[in-house]
């Protein structure tokens, strides 16, 4: 029986949920206060008909918030440039693309948001019902631990001698399973293992990132039973609305995961780099975590850059009076110190 933990950190800015079954993190959950509650998956909204797509059997929808939605048409759908709909978000906003909507019905009015989609702490208990999730410091060490695993997006395994890479690309997930043999262990029986658990730790990395689409998996061996992979694929993606492709003679196996949520890396980064407001965030919950771990300190101050301080100052005021910040520019952005007194 699998053991489940679920953290809820709660820090000013920014309100994160992990999931851990069997000590290995799952999920990564991040939303921010600042984030269009439009572009949330599960919202529910009033949009018009900015323009049809043809070509792409879609429609480009006003929804009120920062980014029009993608609206895609079924099989004799018809719609047409100012029609009012009320539709929900399927997909969160990555990249350059805006959020993806599935049509409920007509709608009427100016476009606007009906109703968020479901907060951290809800998909928490969606994801882990009946598990009731640990808070304060260890919640923020737990934020910090998966979101180290989910941006590295990679993982040996010594217990299988194996080691498995995830990296995405503008075109598809990339996944190599490798396999060091053991000396005295039977080898088919091994790189069936390897598979078995490559898949697995592969499975629960691409859910740790938010990440969908096609995924490549290049897999232990040539010589495979496809059947046997195919029923380890669906086993490790299972539950993740997955459609599966044959099992190549080089070894390949081809899946497509449907896109839900904003990747993590794009949330936290910003070209390539974390973004200012991630870098203030990083300061109130370490801020957060040394006021946490001694009650006893009446003043804690943290110094940092003036373009973090600006964005940090009115988060750090909602830690309470023994929570401080000054601006310093003889601190390189980025980095910060906490001090006491």
């Amino acid at each position: 029986m699998s053991r489940t933990e679920v953290f809820l950190d709660d820090t000013p800015g920014e309100v994160r949920g992990i999931v851990s079954r069997d000590g290995r993190f799952e999920r990564l959950i991040i939303q921010r206060e600042d984030e269009p509650p439009q572009n949330r998956l599960g919202a529910r909204v009033v949009g018009r008909v900015l323009e049809p797509e043809g070509a792409f059997k879609a429609a480009f929808v006003d929804i009120g918030g920062d980014k029009a939605g993608f609206l895609p048409l079924g099989k004799g759908e018809a719609i047409r440039t100012g029609d009012i709909i009320e539709a929900e978000v399927t997909a969160e906003p990555r990249e350059t693309k805006g959020p993806v909507l599935k049509r409920i019905g007509a709608g009427e009015g100016k476009p606007r948001l009906l109703a968020p989609g479901p907060d951290v702490a809800e998909r928490l208990r969606i994801l882990a019902p009946g598990v009731a999730p640990i808070t304060g410091v260890e919640a923020i060490q737990a934020s910090w631990d998966a979101e180290e695993e989910a941006l590295a997006a990679s993982d040996f395994f010594a217990e299988w001698a194996l080691d498995v890479a995830v990296q995405r690309t503008r075109a598809l997930i990339a996944v190599d399973i490798d396999y060091v043999h053991l000396q005295g262990r039977d080898a088919r029986k091994g790189r069936a293992r390897a598979n078995q658990e490559g898949l697995k730790q592969a499975a629960r990395l691409i859910r740790l990132c938010g990440w969908g689409g096609l995924v490549a998996v290049d897999l232990v061996g040539t010589a495979l039973d496809p059947v046997q992979v195919t029923a380890m694929a669906k086993s490790a993606f299972a539950g993740d609305d997955a459609n599966f492709g044959p099992v190549s003679r080089f070894g390949l196996l081809q899946l497509a995961l449907t896109w839900r949520t904003t990747p993590v890396e794009e949330i936290l980064n910003a070209g390539g780099r974390r973004a200012p407001t991630t870098r203030a965030i990083d300061l109130v919950r370490y801020l957060r975590h040394a006021m946490l771990s001694d009650t006893t300190i009446a003043r804690f101050v943290a110094r940092c850059a003036p373009e973090e301080a600006a964005i940090a100052a009115p988060l750090v005021a909602r830690l309470g009076p023994r929570a401080n910040l000054a601006a310093d520019p003889a601190v390189q952005p980025g980095r910060f110190t906490i001090d006491e007194g």
